[in-house]
Order: structure tokens, then C-alpha cells, then sequence
């Protein structure tokens, strides 16, 4: 009776062992999170690999619904209203699917975010359907792969790449609106971001006697803020006021120098000699 005591412990003490054995997962899980307009988009999915498989028309049957990855279901999270195929999408957690076909995917954006089976889905929880074309791949890509790419403040594309085949979907984002009111907000704050106003303004072909003006206030009483000084600078000379462009690009590389930030100093010398021609 002992004996069997001792056997049973044995026992139970090898299989609590075994079961804390962890090994790599053949379709690894990843999650990618990127900055996109005034929030965020995050994807997990899973990522099987080739092996040396038939992927497409084959493992990944032509003409039905796919998880588009391995094992749980693939889901995208917005942070903020996106367009899709010319719908909005409003923020919030959707499932990722699609139907592969030899030319084109369908890329379905779900309601549901629990489909991993063809069975599981339902027409009826769509938000939007999109058909991409498929482009040929130079490389194979052994390893399924879904990436953000041609990331801009208001668009971005969300690439799939496996095998020898590639579907991109288009993804924008409405922020001209919200920043200009965000900014007509916060300059009547006691600390307006004159700075971060003004480089908008600047870099968005807004209006630059506008952000001039900001740059001054942000660089008012401050005698240290050579990036200030430089991009103020940088806004006088797209105004064609050079004399006074030059004069605030030396500010800015004399603050540079002192505080031996080399990048600025080299930075002002380029604006400089560009005001020389």
C-alpha cells in the first residue's frame, strides 16, 4: 500500500512537471501597435509559416472565410474614427477577416472578433468589405505577415504579405478639423503652445505670418531655445524675409554653440547658406 503511495506521488509530481514544459509555438502570436493621427491602431494575429506548403488555393482555401493568421482570431483596436473603403469606422475592437482568392482578397472588417472557423462567421456583422488585388511577391515571405506601412498624419496602409503574395488596405483618418479646433482652444489658455502651434501651422501650409507671430512669443524672453530660434528662422525665410531670417538663424547657432549641440549648429549653417543665394 506504501508502495502505491510512493508510486502515485511519483506520478503526479512528473505530470505537474510536464505540464510546465513550454516550448515555441509554430505560429508564433504578435501584436503591433502604431501611433496613427491623434490616437493609436493595434493588431494581434498569429503567424504561421510556409514549411515549404502549398499556402494559397491549398492550406488557405480560394473562396472562403480565413482567420487571416493561425489559431485565435486576428483582430484590429482603433483608437479614434478611421475611414475604410469609404466607410466609417467608428472606434473600437473589430475582427480582421478576409477571402483569398487567386487575384484579389475580400479584407472584411468584422464586428465579430471571435472567428476562427468559416462556420463562425456572420454577413451580417460586417462594417465594411474592401477588395484588394493581389500583387506578386519578389521574395517568398515564409512567415505571415501583417505590418503598418506608408505611415502619414492622416493615412497609412495595412499591409499582409505570405508566400508569394501581398493585399494591402488603405486606412485613413479625419485630424485637420480637431487639431485647428484643439488649437483655437488651447491659445486662449494662460500657456498657449505658441511653439507647437506655430510648426503646425508651418508645416501645413497654414498661415505663415500666423505662426510667425507664435514663434516670436514662444521665443520671447528665452535666450536658451536655439530649436525655437531656428525654426522661427526657417519660418521668416519662407516669408522672404531674409535680413531677418539671417539675423535669427545666428541667434539660434550662437545658443547652439553654448549649449554644444553640434546637429543645430550644423543645421543653421545649412539655413544660412541657403539665405546667401
Amino acid at each position: 500500500m506504501k508502495q502505491l503511495f510512493v508510486a502515485a506521488i511519483a506520478a503526479s509530481l512528473f505530470f505537474s512537471a510536464e505540464a510546465q514544459l513550454k516550448t515555441p509555438a509554430p505560429s508564433p502570436t504578435q501584436t503591433v501597435k502604431q501611433d496613427f493621427g491623434l490616437a493609436s491602431v493595434e493588431l494581434s494575429y498569429s503567424r504561421p509559416a510556409v514549411k515549404g506548403r502549398k499556402i494559397f488555393g491549398d492550406i488557405v482555401p480560394f473562396g472562403k472565410v480565413w482567420r487571416t493568421g493561425a489559431n485565435s482570431a486576428t483582430t484590429l483596436t482603433f483608437g479614434d474614427e478611421v475611414t475604410i473603403g469609404g466607410t466609417k469606422v467608428p472606434a473600437g475592437k473589430y475582427g480582421l477577416l478576409t477571402i483569398p482568392d487567386k487575384n484579389s482578397w475580400v479584407i472584411i472588417i468584422s464586428k465579430q472578433t471571435d472567428v476562427t472557423s468559416p462556420t463562425a462567421y456572420k454577413m451580417d456583422q460586417d462594417v465594411v468589405r474592401v477588395t484588394a488585388a493581389v500583387k506578386k511577391l519578389k521574395e517568398s515571405a515564409e512567415s505571415f505577415t501583417i505590418q503598418f506601412a506608408n505611415i502619414k498624419p492622416d493615412a497609412c496602409e495595412l499591409q499582409m504579405m505570405w508566400a508569394n503574395s501581398a493585399v494591402t488596405l488603405p486606412i485613413s483618418t479625419e485630424i485637420e478639423s480637431k487639431i485647428m479646433a484643439n488649437i483655437s482652444a488651447e491659445m486662449k489658455k494662460d500657456k498657449p503652445p505658441y511653439f507647437q502651434a506655430a510648426m503646425y501651422y508651418m508645416d501645413n501650409g497654414k498661415d505663415l505670418n500666423q505662426a510667425e507671430q507664435w514663434f516670436a512669443k514662444a521665443a520671447e524672453g528665452n535666450t536658451t531655445a536655439f530649436w525655437v530660434y531656428h525654426q522661427w528662422a526657417n519660418c521668416l525665410a519662407k516669408l522672404g524675409k531674409k535680413d531677418e531670417a539671417k539675423a535669427t538663424a545666428e541667434k539660434s547657432k550662437e545658443m547652439a554653440l553654448t549649449a554644444k549641440n553640434d546637429d543645430y549648429v550644423k543645421l543653421n549653417d545649412k539655413l544660412l547658406a541657403s539665405l546667401k543665394k
